[in-house]
């Protein structure tokens, strides 16, 4: 892992680089994940450079000390805008949370892009009261329900969901329940037409917590916006599918 220091803290992140020529990828985990769910991306690393970072707290990153909401966005927006401009990333990737940072970058921030890839995410992000509630008084129930079929993975026996939930825990409680916390309070679906760069929406065709509506609505909000189906898989569609999760990076890449 690489780090870049900035606002007083150390963000952590990996490239792989191949020689590929395009305008460099800038992976985004969701709520209580880390750089590791992008593995499988580094299959693009001969066509552009790929980067997957921690959001602070989560991973090798240092934590911040910042309250869930639009402080914790604001101070995840720092750690993406750090990372992109120590490589150069051009075109953002986001997952729920992470495409809620990716958004808000796109909007908030002076920041060169190129594109963006949103993923099982959307321009508001409400989440279910009993959700909050375990992660708040019962972390387990909440991390057991998170992989339950059609959530994070369609196939929750499938060879990542025991890695998956053991890395939700190493992240803790406190740092997940802000992240949630933080997609709770997200909101940005009358801004969607300012977004000025190619998109692509993804989405696994099983996926119960962002599901296709929400891309849809980025489709028919934004300038310039597709909408890729994932089949047999759910909201993390870079770990259960990745070959086709690849496809739709790379289809936006041929358009840019």
């Amino acid at each position: 892992m690489q780090r870049v220091d900035h606002h007083g803290r150390e963000t952590a992140y990996r490239v792989s680089d191949r020689g590929g020529g395009g305008p460099g990828l800038l992976c985004v985990h969701g709520s209580g994940g880390a750089a590791g769910v992008w593995k499988a991306q580094s299959r693009l690393a001969d066509r552009t450079p790929v980067a997957a970072l921690d959001l602070s707290g989560h991973g090798a990153s240092d934590d911040v000390e910042a309250a869930a909401g639009p402080e914790a966005l604001e101070a995840y927006a720092d750690d993406l805008v750090a990372v992109a401009r120590e490589t150069g990333a051009r075109v953002l990737v986001g997952n729920s949370l992470g495409g809620a940072v990716a958004l808000w970058v796109a909007l908030e921030r002076d920041l060169p892009l190129s594109g963006l890839v949103l993923a099982g995410t959307g321009a508001r992000l409400a989440v279910l009261d009993d959700l909050l509630g375990w992660l708040a008084d019962d972390f387990d129930r909440a991390v057991e329900f998170l992989h339950a079929p059609d959530r994070l993975f369609h196939d929750p026996d499938g060879p990542y969901a025991d890695a998956s939930a053991a890395a939700m825990r190493e992240t803790g409680r406190a740092v997940t329940e802000r992240d949630f916390q933080t997609c709770h309070s997200f909101d940005v679906r009358d801004r969607l037409g300012e977004v000025d760069v190619p998109a692509v929406a993804v989405v696994g065709a099983h996926d119960q917590l962002t599901p296709r509506h929400y891309h849809d609505y980025f489709a028919d909000e934004m300038p310039d916006c597709e909408v890729r189906v994932v089949d047999d898989a759910a909201h993390l569609t870079m770990l259960e599918r990745p070959d086709a999760f690849n496809a739709a990076v790379e289809s936006l890449l041929d358009r840019l």
